[in-house]
């Protein structure tokens, strides 16, 4: 709850034409509920006297939830909550800062002041994201695969491991991508996130790590990035058998199951407050835990059902099962209408938008695959191809329209590569190759980049390699025979596995040719792994 002395409006047409009436600046407070520095900058900044009267007398606030916005938080983020962004009336950025201190902020309103009385609108730009309508498109080649593993050797830290040589992020697909080309940096790098950013006590893994080291960790924990986590541990324990990875899902699996569990559905997030998560677990007992945004948001939520559901793949867990299940029906139930998904349930909430749809389509292609419930899936990606994909081939963030610059068409590289992801996978699972040329025109739009990509991005090299050689295993057994089992267990995480298909035993399919059959679970391992699959 705001309670800041700034006179704070919502983000809307209103608050963008009162700028324009009163030829002043708006003031976007751009906020995080589970981020430290956006409390603090509540208890500080925004509660001295002198600045809130400033504010309230010289420019527009409007307070934004980043969670609740995302078209709003793609086109205003600053690298960083808060985003503290002053805006002309028509939405164009006049300058921005992340977290800002009474003193600094006395005085960048002064510079706005007066660069705003110096130059009015004409001081106002539009991000280069927003002004470079078309993507760099191209026909992705093995070269995007090539050029990825050449960033994974350049950009790792053979001293500390993961990626980078100053904050430490877990980077899930990053690790994923190199558990089939890299494996020693991603187990690794495992290794040092599994030590240092999980919270052995209360289960569930910390946002980052400040130093290179992997040492002063980010408290925050946020659903969807302790489900790609989880993920990537539940493919690392595929590979490797080794238990500690199993444990590690397993205790985010604690996290996301209770601490994380509205009822209904995974929430949204928890703040991170670095008294409470440094306390010994006795002094835990009786301390407070940091508040949890209880917000049901459709793309977290099919990114939980994926990561559950990727640990019940290979442990038979009933737990992570069950709730699953449970999230998956009830975001269907009340946030998806006619394959139209909306973010959140509130009357402000928008639908339609792309990381709602293409992160919900992950956990229904997910669970198709390990549970053979497809749910509304085709329904879903038919509406995403129909309304957010361009004639470029890529897909827009949500269809423009609204004040400021969400009018303007964006084009976001990760949940594009998101969206492909899970549509290659639809189009294996029905068998129906429009989904894979929908992912395919993604995927080629940004085709001209991969050589420049980081390896932040490794997704993308990931789906540019399936697209060119897609493998499926399909199983003439419905989901939960031993065959099935035994398939789900033994495939490449790059593999989908078609459960109820109408054939004799197991197949696997490669580039849609069958390349070698299998009637038993030894057969399916001897094929998979080229031994003879005696008993």
């Amino acid at each position: 709850m705001d309670t800041t002395k700034v006179e704070w409006r919502e983000w809307g047409a209103d608050a963008f034409e009162a700028a324009a009436r009163r030829s002043q600046p708006v003031l976007l407070a751009l906020m995080a509920p589970w981020s430290a520095e956006c409390r603090e900058m509540d208890a500080t900044t925004y509660s001295e006297p002198r600045i809130a009267a400033n504010i309230n007398d010289g420019f527009v606030p409007v307070r934004v939830d980043a969670d609740r916005r995302p078209r709003v938080r793609e086109r205003y983020n600053m690298g960083g909550f808060p985003s503290t962004v002053f805006l002309t009336p028509e939405g164009d950025v006049l300058t921005g800062a992340t977290a800002l201190g009474v003193e600094g902020f006395r005085g960048i309103l002064d510079s706005v002041r007066r660069t705003w009385d110096g130059k009015g609108e004409g001081a106002g730009s539009v991000p280069r994201a927003l002004r470079d309508a078309e993507p760099p498109g191209g026909r992705v080649d093995a070269r995007a695969e090539e050029a990825m593993v050449e960033q994974l050797l350049a950009a790792y830290d053979d001293e500390f491991g993961g990626w980078g040589t100053d904050v430490k992020f877990p980077l899930p697909r990053t690790v994923e991508f190199a558990l089939v080309r890299a494996r020693d940096q991603a187990t690794r790098t495992l290794e040092a996130v599994r030590t240092h950013l999980l919270d052995t006590y209360d289960g569930g893994f910390y946002r980052f790590a400040g130093n290179r080291n992997w040492t002063n960790a980010r408290r925050e924990k946020l659903a969807d990035e302790n489900a790609a986590v989880l993920r990537a541990f539940a493919h690392a324990y595929r590979y490797t058998g080794e238990e500690s990875y199993r444990e590690a899902a397993e205790r985010t699996v604690d996290y996301l199951t209770t601490t994380l569990w509205t009822g209904d559905a995974v929430a949204a997030s928890q703040g991170g407050d670095p008294e409470y998560f440094t306390l010994e677990p006795a002094d835990r007992e009786e301390a407070e835990a940091p508040p949890v945004d209880d917000t049901v948001f459709a793309d977290r939520n099919g990114l939980a059902v994926d990561g559950l559901l990727t640990y019940a793949r290979y442990t038979d867990d009933d737990r992570a099962t069950s709730y699953a299940r449970r999230a998956r029906e009830h975001v269907c139930e009340t946030l998806v209408d006619g394959g139209e998904v909306r973010h959140y349930d509130g009357p402000d909430s928008e639908a339609g938008l792309l990381v709602d749809q293409a992160r919900l389509l992950r956990g229904l292609t997910t669970s198709w695959q390990v549970l053979g419930e497809p749910g509304p899936a085709r329904a879903v990606a038919d509406w995403t191809v129909e309304h957010l994909q361009a004639d470029h081939g890529a897909f827009l963030d949500g269809r423009p329209g609204g004040p400021g610059l969400l009018d303007r068409p964006l084009v976001p590289l990760d949940t594009n590569v998101d969206c492909a992801d899970a549509l290659l996978d639809l189009a294996l699972l029905t068998g129906e190759d429009r989904y894979r040329e929908a992912a395919r025109a993604a995927v080629d739009a940004f085709a001209n980049a991969a050589e420049r990509m980081g390896v932040e991005v490794a997704g993308y090299a990931t789906v540019a390699a399936r697209l060119l050689e897609p493998v499926a295993i399909e199983v003439g057994a419905p989901a939960g025979d031993d065959l099935h089992r035994a398939a789900l267990r033994l495939a490449d995480h790059e593999t989908v596995v078609v459960p109820a298909v109408d054939c004799e035993g197991a197949r696997l399919v490669e580039d849609g040719t069958v390349t070698g059959t299998a009637d038993t679970p030894p057969a399916l391992e001897g094929l998979l792994t080229g031994t003879d699959g005696a008993e």
